[in-house]
């Protein structure tokens, strides 16, 4: 009995030192737990925990909160178990030691920091306020920890939250270094140190600045301030607040095959230094197509940046539009620039530009719109005095290069097309804008209305209209359906489904929101305002022909633009901080310039039978002959005398607005909207045009694939979409005929499509699949490395029926949409391969892979390779391949299947007939798979080859795998590669050819 009582006793003070244990060791749990900056150990943990029952789902969630900081999910997790009494803390305590092992139990004297010297960690404390106070350039901070190896890039991530202010960041810098250790802690209190001595630190910068340093620091502030906090609309009419609604876009870097998966960046990401290619150069470009949000980007960092909220540790920042530069006919000096283009000093502007000059790393420039200057990029002009005066473009690429000001920071936003590789050797990094993400449509779309009914109507109509939701990832098309709602949900017509029809949706709208008539008559709108169409669009065919985008009013008053014409809303006044007040004006956007240009060629009566051919030439614009221009010869006399011939670089930087004003052309002669035309023109000359379109794109695509080269003996025939291939599949589906898209396709005659890095979004893919499906013969289809996305994939299941293989690597697939793919690709006779590589697919989708395999025994190849699939989903597969004997290529490379999942798909595919290769790369197989395994290599007759590189296996795992290929001379090799073998087992097992140890 008294055994019995003091084993209860010792067992009740274990359980008390448990609770104990959880509140006296919070501060060292939390670092531990969070000393990576990764979230691993944490979901660890959790797991266990959840699998323990010790916690619910609804735990789970709220301790997992995303978009907190992994520190304050920490704590959640710390309070709720404490709360929960003395068990789960004990559970907690076992949990720990299985994923943390040095961290002992309460009482002991070691902890996760045991090695941490105190001195280091006592001066980060006692210096923390001071820290934060004066430690301004946290990049700096960032690349020397990165450098030192005590950061990772996902570190930086943590620390350079947008949502967090200067302050905020150096503190979750510190919180992250205290919790890595002492040599951590010595690389900040060494880097602070050599601050202060170099007087880097803003207090140290404030002492060496000139007396109106910081007057001028406020005055342009001040303007930037006011040029972005509103966005105007409507002429101008009215201005929206940015804060109200800016959305966030997609912001990756560029992805690269050596990358697993493209690395999303955040906000102050573009000047931080993730992603950086070229420690010495000065420029970041900004990437993205038209209408993909970049200057509301480059607004919103104006934004922060005036209000103190962000890239603090600039000094001074320029902000400069390419399109108002491209009218500035002088030539300029650097501080022409800088102080007559942005904000002119009150006194003392040699003194302040001196500064700027001794203190480089202080500033910031941005340049928005590249692509609209009149000439593209070029290093042939060398520029190294900033005082001296050159035409604008040569002192712009000389600032990008670095020969001027190097060591400023420049951001130029760009659409990627137009980036020549002269400019892409002097960047710093690129950071590429993908548009809105469907969360970011919802987002905006609920900013853009007060009334949340409407809001929510609206959503549910863009998830009724699956084409239309694809249109609104780009941000200008999802503007357009915002302002037009009230057409959308009244219903009176049919939801656009094409580029065209949506702006042709906000051109009836903005006419009827200014009209003075009341009209309800639909085919009415067009003839009341037929003539300011006209104007607005020779004033943009006119702008496009010569890369201006920004008019005088004389300009204005020559294509006949009355007042009236701008009172429309589709010309604003140009924002300027110069201090010149002439006014100027520019359509709401490029895409509306090109449509507004497209229309003139299809109203206009003095426009030649040779335009429209001109407009379709597919060739590098740098091959046209010199002085050769799309619109030569479609403008008056008059106009060609005082527009100069193109060069080179004119010819290149509008080919982009060339090519979009084809696509608007296509739709507007399409018989779906010839009507509104018919009104104003002869139905001859309406019809003339669009059968000469519809011959233009066959011709430009049959010249595609008459360049096909002819396939080496026993390959397939392949295209590699050549530039302007997609394009043309836009223009096509923009004119909404089958016949023409049936001629189109009628001599493509390939087997392999392929079409990585086109920028593939759900547009394309819907415009893809309404042309593809008229392919006579069966094709492989390569889409790897774009943006489809769930979206993407639910509009190319129109042509799913004529592809024979679909390749979808890296398009930020996820369940939802490989459900709908899958669920169509079971009635698609043709459809035999599929790989999906480095997507977001779990084990629920699985579940559709094993139906796929069930239902088809045509179906031959699976790659899945790098997602999120468990043990569970290997084994809701391993269902499917047990009934399945077609089956010859398995792909799970880059998943977490573990023994169980290995074991459960050896027992489906052991008695296998069909499988040739079977690949479980860097899945975490120990011995109790490689034993399974060793039964499929035995008893499975059509084996070539199983790849088990990077695991867990160890010597008895190879024995077996070793033993089973004496009963199988099939098999060629078994990859052991990156296993748990000594290196004498290494050398024994090379002795086996077929074990590739």
């Amino acid at each position: 009995m008294q055994l019995i009582q003091s084993t209860m006793l010792e067992e009740h003070k274990t359980t008390m030192l448990a609770q104990e244990f959880v509140l006296r060791q919070r501060v060292d749990i939390v670092n531990a737990l969070c000393r990576s900056g990764s979230s691993e150990y944490l979901e660890s943990v959790l797991d266990i925990l959840l699998s323990q029952e010790q916690l619910t789902w609804e735990d789970y969630q709220n301790i997992l909160v995303p978009g907190r900081s992994l520190h304050t999910n920490t704590r959640q997790l710390l309070d709720l178990v404490f709360s929960k009494g003395v068990e789960p803390c004990m559970y907690l305590m076992t949990a720990l030691q299985q994923v943390l092992p040095k961290f002992t139990r309460a009482g002991s004297n070691e902890n996760i920091n045991e090695e941490r010297d105190v001195t280091s960690a006592h001066a980060l404390m006692t210096q923390r306020a001071r820290l934060v106070r004066e430690l301004k350039d946290v990049d700096g901070l960032l690349d020397a920890l990165v450098a030192s190896g005590h950061f990772s890039s996902l570190d930086c991530d943590v620390v350079k939250l947008p949502t967090r202010t200067p302050s905020q960041q150096v503190r979750t810098l510190l919180d992250l270094v205290l919790a890595k250790g002492d040599p951590a802690g010595e690389v900040v209190l060494k880097y602070a140190q050599q601050q202060q001595t170099c007087g880097s630190l803003v207090k140290g910068s404030e002492q060496s600045l000139p007396k109106e340093f910081s007057r001028y620091q406020k005055k342009l502030s001040s303007s930037v301030l006011a040029q972005s906090s509103f966005v105007g609309t409507y002429g101008g009419g009215s201005v929206m607040r940015l804060d109200d609604i800016y959305t966030e876009g997609q912001l990756e870097l560029p992805q690269d095959l050596s990358e697993a998966n493209c690395v999303c960046v955040t906000l102050e990401d573009i000047i931080g230094v993730v992603g950086t290619v070229n420690t010495e150069a000065d420029t970041v470009l900004l990437s993205g197509d038209a209408g993909s949000g970049k200057s509301t980007l480059l607004q919103r960092l104006h934004l922060l940046w005036a209000r103190g909220a962000a890239l603090q540790e600039f000094l001074l920042l320029f902000p400069f539009s390419c399109r108002r530069l491209n009218s500035e006919q002088r030539e300029l000096s650097v501080i022409d620039l800088l102080f007559q283009h942005c904000c002119w000093p009150d006194r003392d502007k040699d003194e302040i530009f001196q500064f700027i000059l001794d203190n480089p790393h202080l500033i910031l420039f941005t340049f928005d719109g590249l692509d609209e200057l009149k000439d593209t990029f070029s290093d042939e002009q060398r520029l190294c005095c900033p005082t001296q005066c050159a035409p604008v473009p040569i002192v712009l690429f000389n600032l990008l290069q670095g020969c001027l000001m190097k060591g400023v920071r420049k951001i130029v936003s760009s659409r990627p097309q137009a980036v020549s590789p002269a400019l892409k050797k002097h960047l710093r990094k690129e950071v590429i804008l993908k548009g809105f993400s469907p969360s970011g449509i919802d987002s905006f779309v609920r900013k853009h209305h007060n009334d949340p009914t409407v809001a929510v109507k609206v959503l549910q109509s863009l998830k009724t209209n699956r084409a239309l939701l694809g249109l609104c990832h780009s941000p200008v098309l999802c503007w357009i359906v915002s302002q037009c709602h009230k057409e959308l949900l009244d219903g009176h017509e049919e939801s656009p489904k094409t580029i065209t029809h949506a702006y042709l949706m906000i051109l009836q709208h903005f006419f009827q929101r200014h009209s003075s008539v009341n009209t309800t008559d639909g085919l009415s709108w067009m003839l009341q305002h037929h003539t300011t169409v006209l104007h607005l669009g020779q004033l943009a065919f006119v702008g496009i022909n010569c890369s201006a985008y920004v008019f005088s009013q004389a300009e204005l008053n020559k294509c006949g633009v009355t007042e009236m014409d701008v009172g429309s809303g589709f010309l604003i006044q140009s924002k300027s901080m110069s201090s010149n007040h002439i006014k100027t004006f520019e359509f709401l956007h490029v895409t509306i310039q090109c449509f507004f240009a497209a229309a003139f060629i299809v109203l206009s009566t003095t426009i030649e039978h040779c335009t429209i051919p001109r407009l379709f030439k597919t060739q590098d614009p740098l091959m046209a002959p010199l002085g050769s221009t799309c619109f030569h010869g479609c403008l008056s006399s008059s106009e060609q005398q005082q527009k100069p011939l193109d060069d080179r670089d004119t010819i290149e930087a509008k080919h982009q607005n060339i090519q979009i004003t084809a696509m608007f052309l296509c739709g507007l002669l399409s018989q779906r909207h010839q009507f509104l035309w018919l009104q104003c023109c002869s139905r001859a000359n309406i019809e003339k045009r669009a059968k000469l379109v519809a011959k233009c794109l066959s011709k430009s695509l049959h010249k595609h694939f008459k360049s096909i080269p002819q396939p080496v003996q026993g390959e397939k025939k392949s295209m590699h979409a050549m530039p302007g291939f997609v394009w043309l599949i836009k223009c096509i589906y923009e004119m909404q005929e089958s016949a023409v898209a049936k001629d189109a396709m009628s001599k493509m005659d390939v087997q392999h499509l392929k079409l990585t890095y086109c920028n593939i979004g759900p547009v394309e893919c819907t415009a893809l699949a309404y042309v593809l499906q008229h392919l006579k013969n069966p094709v492989g289809l390569q889409l790897d490395y774009n943006s489809a996305g769930d979206v993407g994939i639910e509009q190319l299941l129109p042509c799913l029926h004529i592809c024979q293989s679909l390749y979808l690597r890296n398009n930020n697939i996820s369940d939802e949409g490989i459900s709908k793919l899958i669920t169509k690709g079971i009635l698609c006779e043709n459809f035999q391969k599929i790989a999906l590589f480095n997507n977001k697919l779990t084990d629920n989708s699985m579940k559709y892979f094993s139906e796929l395999l069930k239902n088809r025994q045509n179906f031959f190849a699976l790659r899945l390779g790098n997602n999120n699939i468990s043990a569970e989903g290997a084994k809701q597969l391993a269902e499917g391949l047990k009934l399945n004997h077609s089956l010859k290529y398995l792909g799970l490379w880059g998943n977490k299947i573990g023994d169980t999942g290995a074991e459960a798909l050896a027992y489906a595919l052991e008695n296998s007939k069909s499988l040739v290769w079977l690949s479980l790369v860097g899945n975490g197989v120990g011995n109790a798979g490689a034993f399974a395994l060793a039964n499929v290599i035995r008893n499975c007759t059509s084996l070539e080859e199983l790849w088990l590189t990077d695991n867990c296996i160890t010597r008895p795992g190879v024995d077996s795998l070793r033993e089973a290929l004496q009963h199988n001379i099939r098999v060629k090799s078994v990859w052991l590669k990156k296993n748990h073998l000594s290196e004498e087992d290494i050398e024994e097992f090379a002795q086996e050819s077929r074990l590739i140890i």
